[in-house]
């Protein structure tokens, strides 16, 4: 018998330091940036619609999330203040998110530099 997937206690917004906070029913605590959702988006405009077709997402490092829509059970909408706006976020995909951030983030960081692009400095 496959264990029930996590779902989430807690969906908090900071606007201020544009960090999602997540809290899941089996005791995961999770602060995901505002950065970090857009640049790893499951939209197609991130994703491609196959292996390698991703696009590195870059300018990203002021944006927002100006609302969250539920989906269902199952999932929110990100309504990001840069206009993006597809891409569901499954409860599966924003553990997975949580679970591997640092890695994801040192991945990002690393296909900025490998492409030439330099982060911005945050403004608060």
């Amino acid at each position: 018998m496959n264990k029930a997937s996590p779902q989430p206690e807690l969906i908090n917004l900071h606007q201020k330091s544009r960090i999602l906070e997540i809290a899941f029913d089996d005791g995961q605590n999770f602060e995901l940036s505002c950065e970090l959702l857009r640049v790893y988006s499951p939209s197609a405009e991130v994703k491609g619609h196959g292996p390698g077709q991703s696009v590195l997402q870059t300018g990203k490092e002021n944006v927002s999330i100006k609302e969250i829509e539920p989906v269902g059970h199952y999932a929110v909408k990100l309504i990001f203040d840069d206009g993006h706006e597809t891409g569901l976020y499954s409860w599966a995909y924003l553990y997975e998110l949580g679970e591997n951030k640092e890695t994801l983030w040192q991945d990002y960081l690393q296909a900025l530099k490998d492409s030439g692009h330099q982060r911005q400095e945050v403004s608060v």
